[in-house]
């Protein structure tokens, strides 16, 4: 698939409004990208990117396991050549003894029916502008599970099988579909893992230089890139390595 540039393009990041979303929509724009719709939960979180850069940000209420709010969002940015699904939460705690599953469920409303629902939305808009990209922000936990973090892995292993079948059923159309795979960065969702984390800026900027060469599965901070060298060296001492706590 051709690489897409963020340079004069429309780009959606939801889950902007701080960390590696907030990230994307700033450096999109000094990128040269036309327009960023910056999207969150509480547009309120957006009114200093807004004041910043004016009328190229365009603030959207958000929340993406809201199918009634997606639907608004892709009637209000039908000029999108972009989709970053950036929005993400995690901390449903353990699988077993876990008195209240409602944290495991919300972390697969988020991290893989929000992907559905907003993919189902704009895969049209960016078939009718020219094909596009999507950019699935998934995570290291993704490709083999974090004892810490069960739930959460699941639902990033899930994303990543739902990006596979979104590259199959968006090529005819000229889309790329890359997924990102991350290891620890520095944002407020990873601030007690005791790891060394990359800057939510590196990582931006590496994702973006690898969709303009249309990249498919993007490491994009050394972490990621030595954890994903493992797991295909020897994926069940990696996995052992994870529940042991490495």
């Amino acid at each position: 698939m051709p690489g897409v540039s963020i340079k004069d393009k429309v780009v959606l990041v939801s889950g902007s409004n701080r960390g590696i979303g907030k990230s994307f929509a700033i450096q999109a724009l000094e990128m040269g990208a036309k327009k960023v719709y910056a999207a969150a939960r509480d547009k309120s979180k957006l009114a200093e990117l807004a004041t910043k850069y004016g009328d190229k940000i365009v603030p959207l209420t958000l929340d993406v396991t809201n199918q009634d709010q997606v639907t608004a969002a892709a009637d209000a940015a039908g000029d999108v050549e972009v989709l970053i699904n950036n929005s993400g939460m995690g901390g449903g705690g353990p699988m077993v003894g876990n008195p209240n599953e409602a944290g495991q469920r919300m972390e697969m409303e988020v991290n893989y029916f929000g992907i559905i629902k907003m993919c189902d939305a704009f895969a049209p808009i960016l078939g009718a502008n020219g094909g596009g990209a999507i950019v699935n922000i998934l995570s290291i936990a993704g490709l083999s599970s974090f004892a810490f973090a069960p739930g959460y892995s699941a639902s990033k292993a899930a994303g990543r099988s739902l990006t596979q079948a979104l590259r199959v059923e968006l090529a005819k159309q000229g889309t790329l579909v890359s997924g990102v795979f991350p290891g620890p960065v520095d944002t407020d969702m990873a601030k007690n893992l005791p790891m060394d984390k990359a800057s939510p800026d590196s990582v931006v900027s590496h994702v973006y230089e690898e969709i303009a060469k249309g990249s498919e599965d993007i490491y994009p901070d050394p972490f990621a890139v030595q954890f994903a060298a493992g797991v295909q060296a020897d994926f069940k001492a990696v996995e052992k390595a994870n529940a042991a706590g490495f």
